[in-house]
C-alpha cells in the first residue's frame, strides 16, 4: 500500500473517529513509514493519528516528521498530550522542537515536564543554531575507570533501555571529564576481573560544543565512528552525536551546496510553517509556485546585467564581426567551452575543499597543475574544432578559432578553480561559486578572448573593404 493509500485511509477513519483502526492500521509500519504516509495531513488530523497510537511509538513517528510540520503540530495539539510526546522523544529531538515552540508554549510546557527532562532540555536548547552542541543527545552510557568488566556490564544493561547507543562507552573521572572510551566488545571478551581504565583507549577522538556540525559529521565520517563524544571548554562530556545525526547534517550541507552550485537561493524560511531558528531545506516536491519563483529569481536577475558584458564585447568587435561574419558561427561553441571547462574545475575543487582533500595553502599547486590539464584540453578541443574552422572560414578563420579555444578553455578553468578558493579565503562558502556565475563570467572573458585574437590575426580592413 503506498503512502497515498495510506494516507487516505486514515483521514476516512478520522472522519469516522475511528482511531482504533488507525492504531491497527498503522501497528505492522515502520515510523518513517507512517511519517511519511500522515505527513500530506494537516496539522490537526496529524495531532489527531498521534493521540491514537502509545506515546512510545507517537514519539518515534514524530522524530520522523519535517521541521516545519512537528511545530505546526505541536501548536494543534493539547498541552499534557504534547508534555507526553515530548518525554517520550529523543534529547536532542526534544531540544529542537522545545526551540521551535513560541515562547508562551514553552512557558506552558515547562512546569508539566518532569525535573530532569526541563533540565535536559534546558541544556541542549543552549547551544547556538550549527554547532555540535545544538544537534548531539544526552542519551549515552558513561563508566568509572575502576568498575571491573563485569561491574560494567551489569550497569550497561541496567541503563540499555534508556540510551541511544551502548556499543561505545565514555569513561570519565570525577569532574565528568572525558579520560577513554570502551566498547561492549572489548567488555564482553576481556577477563571478568579486568579493569576498565585498563582496557579503555585513552586517544578520544572527540568534538566540542562550540564547533560546528560540519566538523563533527566530517570526523565521524573520516575515523568510521557510530558517535562522537562532545566536550566543552573545561574538557567535560556534555553529549554525543550519533552517525544517523551527522548523517542527516551532510545531506543538508549537500543541499545546500547543489543549491549554491546551480545559482537557487533556498527561502525555506519563507514557508508556512518555518520557525526561526531551525535550520530548513525547501521541499520542491511541497513548495508553492512562488516560493519556487524566489529561490531562482535573484540569481538569474543579476546574471542578466552580468552577461551584458558579453553584449558590450559584441558590440565593441562589430567591425571584426562584420568582416568575418563566420566567426559569428564559432561564438557559442567557444563561449559554451570556457563555461563548461570552468565548472567542471570548480566542481573538483569545490568538493576538494569541503572534504578536506584541498586546502587554501594549495592553491599554488593546484593552479600550476589545473592549466597544465586546462591546456592539454583546450589542444584536444582544438584539434577537434580546426577542421569544421577550414570548411566554414578557411585557414585563417581555423587557426583563430583554434587559439581562441585553447585560450578560452585555459582561462575559463583557471577561473573556475580560483574562485571557490577567493570565496574560501574571504570566508564565504566555496559553493557559491555556482556553475552561473562562472559560465557568466567565462562568457564575458571569452568573447574578449575571442575577438581580440580574430582582430589582431584577421586583416580586418581590407576584408572589409
Amino acid at each position: 500500500m503506498t503512502s497515498n493509500h495510506i494516507a487516505a485511509a486514515i483521514r476516512d477513519f478520522l472522519n469516522n473517529n475511528d482511531t482504533a483502526s488507525i492504531k491497527t492500521a498503522l501497528a505492522s509500519l515502520h515510523p518513517a513509514d507512517i511519517a511519511n504516509a500522515i505527513g500530506t495531513l494537516s496539522p490537526e488530523e496529524v495531532a489527531r493519528v498521534l493521540t491514537a497510537l502509545s506515546v512510545e511509538r507517537a514519539g518515534e513517528v514524530f522524530g520522523y516528521l519535517p521541521a516545519a510540520m512537528q511545530a505546526e503540530t505541536a501548536l494543534a495539539m493539547e498541552r499534557d498530550a504534547l508534555a507526553a510526546l515530548i518525554t517520550a522523544m529523543s534529547p536532542d529531538e526534544r531540544a529542537d522542537l522545545f526551540n521551535a515552540l513560541p515562547k508562551e508554549l514553552q512557558d506552558r510546557l515547562l512546569p508539566v515536564l518532569a525535573r530532569a527532562d526541563r533540565e535536559d532540555i534546558r541544556k541542549l536548547s543552549a547551544y547556538a543554531e550549527g554547532t555540535a552542541g545544538a544537534i548531539m543527545t544526552s542519551d549515552y552510557a558513561t563508566l568509572k575507570a575502576d568498575l571491573t568488566t563485569v561491574e560494567a556490564i551489569a550497569r550497561l544493561r541496567r541503563e540499555a533501555p534508556n540510551k541511544e547507543t551502548i556499543y561505545d562507552s565514555y569513561v570519565v573521572d570525577e569532574d565528568r571529564r572525558l579520560i577513554g572510551v570502551v566498547s561492549l566488545r572489548d567488555l564482553l571478551t576481556e577477563p571478568d576481573e579486568a579493569l576498565v581504565g585498563d582496557i579503555m583507549v585513552r586517544e578520544v577522538i572527540f568534538v566540542r560544543a562550540n564547533e560546528s556540525q560540519e566538523e563533527a559529521a566530517r570526523k565521524i565520517a573520516q575515523y568510521d565512528l557510530l558517535a562522537i563524544p562532545v566536550i566543552n571548554g573545561g574538557d567535560a562530556l556534555v553529549g554525543i552525536i550519533t552517525a544517523d545525526d551527522a548523517m542527516d547534517v551532510q545531506a543538508a550541507e549537500a543541499t545546500e551546496d547543489f543549491y549554491r552550485a546551480g545559482g537557487v537561493q533556498d527561502v525555506g524560511s519563507d514557508q508556512k510553517g518555518y520557525v526561526p531558528g531551525m535550520k530548513r531545506i525547501t521541499n520542491v516536491r511541497t513548495a508553492s509556485t512562488f516560493v519556487l519563483y524566489r529561490m531562482r529569481i535573484v540569481w538569474l536577475v543579476l546574471l542578466v546585467f552580468g552577461n551584458i558584458f558579453s553584449g558590450a564585447g559584441i558590440a565593441y568587435f562589430e567591425d571584426t564581426i562584420m568582416a568575418y561574419v563566420a566567426l559569428v558561427f564559432f561564438l557559442p561553441l567557444l563561449i559554451d567551452s570556457g563555461g563548461n571547462a570552468g565548472s567542471q574545475a570548480a566542481t573538483l575543487m569545490v568538493r576538494g575543499l569541503a572534504v578536506g582533500d584541498v586546502k587554501l595553502s594549495d592553491w599554488g599547486k593546484m593552479i600550476g597543475r589545473e592549466s597544465f590539464v586546462a591546456l592539454l584540453l583546450g589542444i584536444t578541443m582544438a584539434i577537434a574544432v580546426s577542421a569544421i574552422g577550414i570548411f566554414r572560414g578557411g585557414p585563417e578563420v581555423a587557426l583563430v578559432v583554434s587559439l581562441s579555444m585553447v585560450v578560452i578553455v585555459l582561462v575559463g578553468s583557471i577561473i573556475g578553480m580560483s574562485l571557490p578558493f577567493i570565496l574560501s579565503r574571504m570566508k564565504l562558502d566555496p559553493a557559491a561559486a555556482s556553475a552561473p556565475l562562472i559560465t557568466s563570467i567565462a562568457d564575458a572573458a571569452g568573447v574578449m578572448i575571442y575577438f581580440t585574437i580574430a582582430t589582431a590575426l584577421l586583416d580586418v580592413s581590407s576584408a572589409a573593404a
